[in-house]
């Protein structure tokens, strides 16, 4: 890939990541919220982010990044996602421990809470599945359709829970920022072959190529 090429799409990358981050802090709805509730929407915002960054990562299909560097960083980067949720959650919980726990128990009357709900959750076991990989001895065909299908349920639930919030996060960069993380998490799972007879540790392996 020509260098220019990469630039391009490291400035896509980062303007669909970047982006909706801008317009939420610009958002005039931030001058009625607390610094901790503002604190945790930004969390939430930047784990959306994340979601983009991580089956990038998990495919090596990031420009200019090696397939081992790839993997690294995308065992750290699953670190921060789970931080920045468990931030996301905790500063609600500061601000309105009722909703929270309602929101947990699935009774909330607001359809966004489950679906952050439910990708929380994913979030959680897709990064407990991932640091007992070892423990576990699975095939590692089966682990990574276990590890996919729990990373469908966050890219389906994290955007759904973002979507259906009329908050600081600007709708069009949102919308964006949303899809982004389903089109890169479904084109990691065919990189990878997941779902098809044998998998591959890593696309850019299997054929010599660095992007």
């Amino acid at each position: 890939m020509k260098p220019s090429q990469k630039a391009i799409l490291w400035g896509l990358i980062g303007a669909v990541v970047i982006a909706p981050l801008v317009a939420a802090a610009l958002s005039p709805l931030l001058a009625w919220r607390d610094p901790i509730y503002i604190a945790s929407g930004f969390a939430g915002i930047l784990a959306l982010a994340l979601m983009v960054l991580q089956p990038l990562l998990a495919s090596g299909s990031l420009p200019g990044v090696s397939p081992a560097k790839s993997r690294s960083v995308h065992r750290w980067v699953g670190g921060l996602l789970v931080l920045m949720v468990v931030l996301h959650v905790g500063g609600l919980w500061v601000t309105s421990p009722p909703d929270v726990v309602d929101a947990l128990l699935f009774r909330s009357p607001t359809p966004f809470s489950a679906w952050g709900v439910i990708a929380m959750w994913c979030i959680f076991a897709a990064a407990l599945v991932a640091v007992l990989r070892r423990r576990l001895r699975w095939r590692p065909k089966t682990w990574q359709k276990i590890h996919s299908t729990l990373a469908l349920g966050v890219v389906v639930g994290g955007p759904a829970h973002a979507f259906l919030i009329e908050g600081t996060m600007e709708p069009v960069t949102k919308a964006i920022l949303c899809v982004a993380a389903v089109v890169a998490t479904l084109k990691a799972i065919r990189d990878l072959r997941i779902w098809s007879g044998r998998a591959v540790a890593n696309p850019n392996r299997q054929t010599g190529r660095v992007r």
